[in-house]
This record gives structure tokens, C-alpha cells and sequence, in this order.
């Protein structure tokens, strides 16, 4: 009945079970700028997952669960992002406790938004969009970034210290590889092809560090 009458008044729904591709495909998966699974099922997420990074392996995808119980086995699945109700919940107490203790609002929003920036890391970067603009003041954000690895590529074989991406500014987060993420990889991990490393810095930061990931090696050139 949702369905039928959100069709009616001119809503773009799709009805399906989202474990299953072809629910993904019907939904446009391939158009999708990111992807939020909203409901808090952990294997239900995880079949989700594994279909999401087959179909678009960069794609975003924020995950809902109960709490932080099988946060590391989303992640590990490929959640740019997990959300935990009882956090969302706890701060939400906590911030009313504080207001009716007198303590300032300015302040109270100011903490919620240091605990979310201490407990999300996507707080403090977000995936560029072409239509994006800056902030007012003019000053860059921070961003997110995947790129994946050509076979070509001269980064395949090399550690992501030899390619001095952290020399630039740039934070490696993430690195997906054989469909299991990875976070905070070791500067002495080395890329192989196929690899989506996922970077955090500023734009020209991370424009610098994607021609260093893309970079074709030479003719005749072999990684070691």
C-alpha cells in the first residue's frame, strides 16, 4: 500500500529485497552517489555489502545498527560508515540533561558535535560531488576520496610510504582490497592492482596523491 501510494503521487520507490542484485540494479545502484542501509540487521547488511561492492566498489555506504556489537565486521565488509542507535541516543540524553542543568546551548551543541567529530570519522571529510561549492568564508574542506588502482599503475608493488602520500597531507583511512576493507593501512602496506584506497585531505592535496595512485608505469617497467 506505501508503495503503490508513494508511486501514485509521483515518488521514485522500488520494492524489493536489497541482499538480492537485481533489487539493487531496479533501484539504480550504478546512478548512486552513496547508499544507506537503514534498517539494524547485521546479516541482512552484510549480504547488502557484498552485493553493493560487487555492483560499485567505491560507492559510500552508511550502515545503521542497534550499537557498536558487529562494528568492526561492517566495517570490515566495506561500511564507509557504521551509525549505532546508542550513541545517537545517548548524546541526544545527554544533551537535554545538560540544557535543563542551565548549561549554555552554544556549549552543549558545541560538545555533541566534538564527541560526533571523535566517534565518526566522516564527520571530519565527506565525498566530493561536481556540483559541490565551498562555504562562504572560501576556506576548502576537508574530503574523502576513493581511487582504485590500476593494474598499470605504477603504485602496484610499492608501499604507501615510497609513494609519499603522507608527505602531502593526505591521511590514507582505508584501503579495499578482495572486497574487505581495511582502516588506518600501515605505511608499509604495499598496493597491489585493484586496490580502492580511500584518502582524506584537501582538494589539491588529494588531486597530487591521485595522479601518484594513477601514474602509468613506463614500457619494459616491472613492479617489484
Amino acid at each position: 500500500d506505501r508503495v503503490q501510494a508513494a508511486a501514485a503521487a509521483g515518488e521514485s520507490v522500488v520494492f524489493g529485497d536489497a541482499g538480492r542484485r537485481e533489487s539493487l540494479l531496479a533501484a539504480g545502484i550504478h546512478r548512486a552517489a552513496t547508499i544507506a542501509i537503514t534498517y539494524a540487521n547485521t546479516p541482512s547488511a552484510l549480504r547488502v555489502l557484498h552485493n553493493i561492492h560487487e555492483l560499485e566498489p567505491t560507492l559510500p555506504v552508511i550502515v545503521r545498527t542497534v550499537d557498536d556489537a558487529d562494528l568492526e565486521k561492517l566495517l570490515a565488509a566495506g561500511a564507509t560508515e557504521v551509525i549505532p542507535e546508542i550513541v545517537e541516543g545517548s548524546l541526544m540524553l545527554a544533551s537535554h540533561t545538560l540544557v535543563l542543568m542551565g548549561v549554555p546551548m552554544r556549549r552543549v551543541v558545541r560538545r555533541v558535535e566534538e564527541m560526533r567529530d571523535e566517534r565518526y570519522a566522516l564527520l571530519r571529510g565527506y565525498f566530493h560531488g561536481a556540483d559541490d561549492v565551498e562555504d562562504d568564508d572560501g576556506h576548502e574542506q576537508v574530503r574523502l576520496q576513493s581511487v582504485p588502482v590500476d593494474e598499470n599503475s605504477d603504485a602496484v608493488g610499492r608501499t604507501l610510504a615510497e609513494l609519499g602520500l603522507f608527505d602531502l597531507g593526505v591521511e590514507v583511512t582505508a584501503i579495499r582490497r578482495h572486497g574487505i576493507r581495511g582502516v588506518e593501512p600501515d605505511p608499509s602496506t604495499k598496493l597491489r592492482a585493484s586496490d580502492i584506497v580511500v584518502l582524506r585531505g584537501l582538494p589539491e592535496q588529494l588531486a597530487e596523491a591521485e595522479e601518484r595512485l594513477s601514474k602509468h608505469r613506463r614500457a619494459g617497467a616491472t613492479a617489484a
